[in-house]
């Protein structure tokens, strides 16, 4: 990714992914949601970009990722990449 689009892969049963997204909302981060329901393919990228099976995966405009992450990485992850 070249541009500063940052990408999450989430599901609406998963409260963690509905925390990331409200926060992301509410920073008024632009980034794009791939719902893992609407699309299970996803579900294999999300798990070659973490290695993991566990959600939500934040995709990060450097390349870099959280996976299940707290309010404050993904606001310091945020920040570090001046995008609040």
């Amino acid at each position: 990714m070249t541009d500063q689009t940052l990408t999450m892969f989430g599901a609406e049963w998963c409260r963690d992914c509905r925390r990331t997204k409200a926060q992301l909302d509410g920073l008024g981060i632009e980034y794009r949601y791939v719902d893992l329901e609407a699309d299970p393919a996803a579900a294999d990228i999300a798990k070659d970009i973490s290695g993991r099976t566990n959600i939500p995966v934040v995709l990060y405009p450097d390349n870099t990722h959280h996976v299940e992450p707290s309010n404050a990485d993904v606001e310091e992850k945020l920040r570090e990449l001046s995008l609040i």
